[in-house]
């Protein structure tokens, strides 16, 4: 594949070495310096680059913050751009992409700010910057906020769109998304090229632009850092050349990428050693990764696979269960969250969630549920609604890229859903009924779903974005109803190269034994090849099943699964169902019901057992000391670990928050004030980014401590003088932007020498261990979990 486009390097650090100052907002120099970011591209363009991306990046409503309107700082940016590339060389494309970064800001429910508030600031972007040739989105760390922007673009713009996230230490964004995630997502979304960005240098970046070349037939585009920032001799420079940068990015093209350019650090002697070192028709052979169905949340993605099998959980669907009716229609969310959590637990890859209950305005409803249900779990959804309303504003608003139940034959259904699924990007499940209602053969059956495909094919769909269910009908009815099925699956396979589910526990309706036939006709099916159960994950019977065939056909590695669901099994264990209830969580694994529903970020869950326990005649410590901090500990651990997220770890904390506030109300009046610190925090002068601030002051306040948040964009001088105020022994600096790391330096300066016994930790995207100490920083916490435990260390002398 050859090279498409060689993009520019960093902008912000070329504006530093101009004189851009620590804090100072790099695109008002649109209107302020407009020569010296004119010479930047120039720069760019005489170094070989095809495109630069305009002086844009913090230039959305939710960031800046300027005197000068935002449309005039944008337009400002395309315009000087655009003058450049005029007078580029001629071997030059010479083309102009609007820069989009992220807004500062964590989208909830980990954070505080709106999904359509997020939308309508990147929106305002988009317009402002209509004179572009292409709309460049980057160094996005949140995969909802990466959707809020691309849908600003396609919504707003004509112009092609170009995505790439940045990835942190773990390989994944900074709220737990991994590469496979990003791609399924901004596939759906179509993007026209996507990739990585800032992060790291150009060889880490090699192991994910491998996987995203498995991943996704997009065009892959890079732009790595040139290393990390080290401080040398005063200074804050990048300490990977232009060779080196070269070579390495070089490897990137092998791997698959087309796109290729550098973020911070690198300057235009690193684009002109690209240019050298990966000639105009170089090209590499990249093949095309299989046809996968994959459905994702924020943070997990899920494969429907051609040759095993996944349960989607069926418990959040309000046909024949009386008190998920009433829970929906009361707005009782709290119940359907622990049916979502006891799935989870259970086993399920995929829940369905489905709010249809008369009298109700499932719009609303469906969307604030399927929110809510994203909260405390990491699993893809199924949204499950025949309202095109209710469909289009959930899947709006649903973090991730949804599985959608369903669309049928009937012209009705097809031209309200197919559409909408095209949009948003769902695969969607296609059910074979029609005017004519459903065939009674696997013939007729298979020619619904070919139509419901070629229909498809007019959206843009293709096959892999179907998962076809050839509906279960009971044999009680219909004695070859089964036989039916079974055909109709094989032949969805074969013929369509559709993935298959079914409902199966619709087969036994009507007779006794319902379980057993369930289990049995679930077994039969599996080995025809459906490759998605819609069953309730808490049935003995059909999870015995499914690991049972797992097991038997070698899909079940070394039967792990198998072995680890029936360790404990005896004749006796063998006639017990599994239990919904916490109380079965609770009395299988020792944990309290306080302790569960703050693992799970259950809140209202939590404070009931807060109250519980009180009532019971613990006492308020005992309480805090037994329940809520063993909790926080079990999930800071899993974070540290990698296997809890940023929004499990931020939705642990909210549910110990409202444990806590409970038990709180109920402490004596001197042991009110037993708490710890304070800790004065701060995003730095000129930084506008609060994630990982607000992450910390959450995590350190239900860890006990007293914190001072002073917000973002702070100067050395406010934060010495609050530290003084509170009489701090420690303080907090936060910094994301590289041009921001010199306002952090002389914050950690300014605490030393006016307030020597105060201690500074810092942190940030940017920052490394030896950067922290070289601007003589107590303390580097490359997370928040980090930041907690050097403080406990320190408060405990």
């Amino acid at each position: 594949m050859p090279v498409k486009l060689l993009l520019d390097g960093a902008m912000g650090t070329q504006l530093q070495n101009l004189g851009l100052r620590p804090g100072e907002t790099p695109e008002l120099w649109n209107l302020t310096r407009p020569k010296d970011v004119r010479a930047v591209h120039e720069a760019y363009f005489a170094a070989g680059a095809d495109a630069v991306y305009a002086n844009t990046f913090g230039a959305n409503a939710a960031k800046y913050h300027g005197d000068a309107p935002l449309e005039d700082v944008v337009a400002a940016g395309i315009g000087i751009a655009r003058e450049a590339a005029k007078a580029a060389p001629c071997e030059s494309r010479r083309l102009v992409a609007l820069d989009i970064g992220p807004t500062g800001r964590l989208l909830k429910p980990s954070g505080d700010f709106e999904f359509d508030a997020a939308y309508d600031a990147f929106a305002a972007q988009v317009r402002a910057g209509a004179g572009a040739d292409f709309i460049a989105i980057e160094t996005m760390g949140d995969l909802y906020e990466l959707k809020a922007a691309v849908l600003a673009a396609r919504e707003n713009s004509s112009l092609p769109v170009l995505a790439t996230v940045a990835l942190g230490e773990d390989g994944k964004l900074l709220t737990g998304a991994s590469v496979e995630c990003v791609a399924a997502l901004l596939e759906g979304l179509r993007v026209d090229a996507l990739g990585l960005n800032c992060g790291f240098g150009p060889d880490r970046m090699l192991e994910y632009v491998k996987r995203l070349a498995a991943a996704t037939s997009l065009p892959i585009a890079v732009k790595p850092n040139a290393g990390l920032p080290q401080v040398v001799d005063g200074r804050t420079v990048f300490t990977v050349g232009p060779e080196a940068f070269a070579s390495d990015v070089a490897a990137l093209v092998e791997a698959g990428a087309s796109l290729v350019g550098g973020c911070c650090g690198t300057t235009p002697a690193h684009i002109a050693a690209v240019k050298k070192a990966i000639p105009a028709d170089a090209s590499t052979v990249r093949p095309m990764p299989a046809e996968r169905t994959v459905v994702t949340s924020g943070s997990r993605a899920v494969e429907i696979p051609e040759n095993d099998t996944v349960i989607i959980g069926e418990r959040i669907n309000p046909t024949g269960k009386k008190k998920l009716r009433e829970a929906l229609s009361s707005g009782d969310v709290a119940y359907v969250l622990r049916e979502a959590v006891s799935q989870a637990d259970a086993g399920a890859h995929i829940l369905d969630v489905n709010t249809g209950v008369p009298g109700i305005d499932e719009p609303a409803v469906l969307d604030a549920t399927i929110q809510a249900v994203q909260s405390v779990t990491d699993l893809p959804l199924q949204i499950d609604t025949s309202d095109p309303k209710a469909l289009e504003r959930a899947l709006r608003h649903y973090n991730g890229k949804a599985l959608v139940n369903s669309v049928n034959g009937k012209e009705e259904s097809l031209s309200a859903v197919l559409p909408l699924v095209a949009k948003y990007g769902g695969a969607v499940v296609a059910l074979t009924l029609d005017e004519s209602g459903i065939p009674p053969t696997a013939d007729g059956r298979l020619a619904i779903a070919k139509k419901i495909v070629s229909r498809g094919a007019e959206y843009g769909l293709k096959p892999r974005d179907f998962v076809v269910d050839v509906l279960c009908l009971a044999v009680s009815a219909e004695a070859e109803s089964a036989n039916t099925i079974l055909e109709a699956l094989g032949r969805v396979k074969a013929e369509l190269g559709c993935r298959t589910c079914l409902g199966v526990s619709n087969i036994s309706f009507g007779l006794p034994a319902r379980p057993l036939l369930n289990a049995a006709f679930y077994t039969m099916a599996l080995a025809r090849g459906l490759s998605a159960g819609i069953v309730n994950p808490l049935a003995a019977d059909m999870m015995t099943a499914y690991r049972a065939f797992r097991a038997l056909t070698a899909r079940d590695l070394a039967c792990g699964e198998w072995i680890d669901a029936n360790k404990d099994w005896s004749p006796a264990t063998a006639a017990v169902a599994v239990r919904a209830s916490a109380q079965s969580r609770e009395s299988a694994s020792g944990e309290s019901p306080l302790s569960d529903a703050i693992r799970h970020g259950l809140k209202a869950d939590a404070a009931a057992a807060a109250r519980s326990a009180l009532a019971g005649g613990a006492k308020p410590l005992d309480v805090i000391g037994g329940g809520i901090v063993p909790a926080l500990e079990t999930v800071g651990k899993g974070f540290e670990a990698g296997r809890v997220f940023l929004p499990q770890l931020l939705m642990a904390a909210e549910a110990a928050g409202a444990a806590f506030d409970v038990v709180r109300a109920a402490l004596p009046a001197q042991e009110k004030g037993s708490v710890k610190g304070p800790v004065v925090i701060a995003t730095v002068k000129g930084d506008i980014h609060d994630i990982g601030k607000n992450i910390c002051r959450a995590l350190l306040e239900n860890y006990g401590f007293k914190v001072i948040d002073l917000g973002r964009d702070v100067p050395p001088e406010t934060v010495v003088a609050a530290a003084r105020r509170e009489k701090a022994r420690l303080v907090g600096l936060s910094a994301l932007m590289t041009t921001t790391v010199g306002a952090m330096a002389e914050t950690v300066r300014l605490v030393h020498e006016e307030l020597p016994g105060c201690k500074v930790t810092v942190g940030g995207a940017v920052l490394t261990a030896d950067y922290a100490a070289k601007i003589g920083a107590d303390n580097y916490s490359k997370d928040a979990m980090g930041l907690v435990r050097y403080a406990e260390s320190l408060f405990a002398t």
